[in-house]
């Protein structure tokens, strides 16, 4: 790209309401820990035992795990267990 094209592009604005958005409904494990009431160490170990035990997360890098809200509510949900069926 040479400096004419350049200087006639134009960059939007980016969306914050969209970012927001997205971050309001991804939690950490840390976060995703608290709202169970369990130590983050269960969360980890959930990962990475076969079968899977916890719900499903987004790896965004090798470190970063994230949780979408949804995708807990889900998990929680398939959980249940109702004495009458028990």
């Amino acid at each position: 790209m040479d400096r004419r094209e350049a200087s006639t592009m134009r960059l939007r604005p980016i969306n914050t309401e969209a970012i927001e958005a997205v971050e309001s409904e991804l939690i950490t494990t840390e976060e995703l820990a608290r709202m169970l009431r369990v130590d983050p160490s269960s969360v980890r170990r959930w990962r990475t035992v076969r079968p899977l035990q916890g719900p499903p997360y987004i790896q965004l890098s090798e470190r970063v795990i994230m949780y979408d809200i949804e995708d807990v509510r889900e998990w929680l949900a398939s959980r249940r267990i109702r004495p009458e069926a028990a």
